[in-house]
């Protein structure tokens, strides 16, 4: 691409989100950069620098004065470093033989990306040259762009001409410094471009750098400062001879993992996982919790600081606008308030609009504490344990059916608040929508085994809680717990063409939503089902119409809904799959879980084992690699996490 060719930040035509599945993605939260696979930024609607929930810079292409620069690798090392490879032969001899090639290391560190450019060459003449940089700067809200309005704010820039050439750029909270030592800087229109003369021996290599600081005073995240807490290559090496898919998958997964780690700017201790790139580097409740519960054979750690860090947000009071209630866990925390132009949504900065954060919490402390979480930090835990648990059993059911459910309320929210949070994820087997309140039926099992845990909790550790707190009695959760799973058995199942298995959810007139989807996989060990029922549930998901061979569909293809580029109605999720295989697991059948993981693994290959958020229900029959779902982000700490799952059951 040539400097003057940089794109317009807007595009004719109807709006539209970003495709993310061919391009190439370096990050560290909250600092991630998309470019094309050459390295140049600007020519897809996703390209750019993006720090915290802004696109700083739209653009940046690299020109060489005397020669079109032919790109023809691209090598990722982890999550952060990507080096491009190309060729200048405008510069080169009239042999066959390339001889002078042009590296491009590109490194993104949290509010922070730079690049060296070195030239090598192998001829025997000296070589001179210019190598030109140029950035057009933007600071687009990241969700304008997602809706595909992204816009252009007024930019105040002021050069620096010294020998650490220097320019900052500034819209509001918002800015970044680009330094080029050695680099004549001057402005071109919207854009800045960056000038190096560059000599190069016979035989020789010159090299120039520049880098870009990024900083956003509006930010409510900030990066992580501890160690990796795991090491990658010795987890996957312990795999590499019997699964060398798999051992890929996790060197990639756990480096994604270890850049996706964010904390609160008052607690920066206590680390996170964001939920995803480019639209989630924050924390949400639901991704947080799958995460680190996914995570849980190779860091304790993480699980115990999303469990304080989400403590800390625990809701306090009833407030309509936020879905706020006493001891909810939150949904999403965000700098500013979210619009989803179209949609009607328009959801507060701190949402609390999630029916099953609140007991996947309680879950997650059970586990981390069987997995070994210091008994003291389990215990500093405890009055949010209670708050937790009363939620479940006093707010969670809105219209007294006995069932946890959700509602908007606003009209503005979100209308569906379980994982599958599409507005038309909730239907029957006909395609029709079921209507709100809506029980999901994996949020009843995380409830029972919420309930369960948490009486386990209290009766291991409970003894020296002040008495004004008004714990429940363990004895008195698992009677709860109990009377939940008898009401689950009567009111769920239902019988169809397919079969008979839980319904995914109960209406707002009590009736069974009958279509044959993934949500029944969360029910497997969690105690909520029987053995036998767990078996007939297990066989289902493996079965023709809702295993695609490369994970499990979110819908079955039997239903009149499902199509498999449908968000939530006939696409796989990684993460769903491997909760699935994971309750496959806890319940003791092996051979489908074996099954699942074989479908992953395959998937995990297809993508060049950075398996993305989403992905087609196309049958693997139908096509030899996964179908990409190409407005999918990549990578997503909880499918990243699935490689763990994924690891312990092979393990077995």
């Amino acid at each position: 691409m040539s400097p003057a060719s940089l794109p317009s930040s807007t595009s004719p035509g109807q709006p539209l989100q970003p495709l993310l599945n061919e391009a190439t993605i370096v990050f560290r939260a909250p600092t991630q950069a998309w470019s094309a696979s050459n390295g140049e930024l600007g020519a897809a609607a996703i390209d750019g620098v993006y720090h915290g929930d802004v696109r700083h810079i739209r653009a940046i292409s690299l020109v060489c004065a005397d020669s079109v620069i032919e790109w023809i690798s691209a090598a990722p090392d982890g999550a952060d470093r990507v080096v491009f490879g190309g060729l200048l032969r405008g510069l080169d001899d009239p042999t066959p033989d390339p001889k002078v090639r042009l590296t491009r290391d590109r490194r993104v560190a949290a509010g922070r990306l730079t690049e060296t450019l070195t030239i090598v060459s192998r001829l025997m003449t000296p070589i001179t040259t210019t190598l030109s940089l140029r950035l057009r700067p933007e600071f687009a809200p990241l969700h304008d762009l997602k809706a595909g309005l992204p816009g252009a704010r007024p930019v105040d820039i002021r050069i620096e001409q010294d020998p650490d050439a220097g320019a900052t750029f500034a819209a509001g909270p918002q800015r970044f410094v680009l330094r080029a030592a050695g680099a004549r800087l001057e402005t071109d229109g919207d854009d800045v471009v960056a000038t190096w003369p560059v000599q190069v021996a016979p035989g020789g290599r010159t090299e120039v750098a520049w880098s870009v600081e990024l900083r956003d005073d509006a930010l409510v995240v900030r990066e992580a400062t501890s160690p990796t807490p795991w090491n990658a290559a010795a987890l996957a090496e312990e795999v590499r001879s019997d699964q060398p898919r798999l051992a890929r998958w996790l060197e990639t997964a756990l480096s994604d993992l270890d850049a996706l780690r964010l904390a609160l700017p008052d607690d920066p201790e206590d680390e996170f996982f964001a939920a995803g790139t480019p639209w989630f580097f924050t924390l949400f409740g639901r991704d947080a919790l799958w995460a680190a519960r996914l995570t849980l054979p190779v860091d304790v750690g993480i699980a115990a600081s999303t469990l304080r860090v989400l403590a800390r947000l625990q809701g306090t009071e009833r407030d309509p606008d936020t879905a706020q209630e006493p001891g909810k866990i939150l949904h999403e925390l965000r700098a500013t308030t979210l619009e989803m132009p179209g949609e009607g949504i328009v959801l507060p900065p701190l949402y609390y609009g999630s029916v099953d954060s609140t007991p996947l919490w309680v879950c997650v402390l059970a586990d981390a504490w069987r997995a070994g979480m210091p008994e003291a930090e389990v215990r500093d835990l405890l009055p949010a344990l209670l708050r937790a648990l009363r939620w479940i059993v006093e707010h969670g059911d809105s219209d007294g059916d006995g069932f946890l459910d959700y509602v908007d309320r606003t009209g503005r929210g979100l209308a569906n608040q379980g994982w599958k949070d599409s507005g038309d994820s909730i239907q029957w087997r006909d395609g029709t929508l079921a209507h709100g309140p809506i029980a999901l039926c994996e949020v009843q099992a995380y409830a029972y085994e919420a309930a369960m845990s948490g009486a386990d909790l209290l009766e291991a550790l409970g003894e020296d809680l002040d008495p004004n707190l008004a714990a429940p009695a363990p004895e008195d959760l698992r009677t709860w717990a109990a009377r939940l799973r008898a009401r689950f058995a009567e009111a769920y199942w239902v019988r169809t063409p397919e079969g008979r298995y839980p319904a995914i959810a109960l209406d707002r007139d009590k009736r069974p939503v009958d279509t044959l989807t993934s949500n029944i996989g969360h029910l497997l060990g969690t105690g909520l089902l029987d053995p036998d029922d767990e078996a007939h549930v297990a066989s289902l998901l493996v079965g023709p119409t809702m295993s695609s061979g490369y994970g499990i569909r979110t819908m079955s293809t039997a239903a009149a809904g499902y199509w498999p580029l449908s968000y939530h109605g006939g696409s796989v999720w990684t993460h769903d799959s491997a909760i699935c295989a994971h309750g496959m697991a806890r319940a003791g059948l092996w051979g489908s879980a074996r099954q699942v993981v074989d479908g992953l693994l395959a998937a995990a290959d297809g993508f060049g084992y950075r398996v993305p958020e989403l992905h087609s229900g196309d049958p693997a029959s139908a096509t030899s690699v996964p179908t990409p779902y190409p407005a999918a982000c990549r990578p997503q700490a909880w499918s990243a996490a699935a490689a763990i799952v994924c690891r312990e059951i092979l393990r077995e």
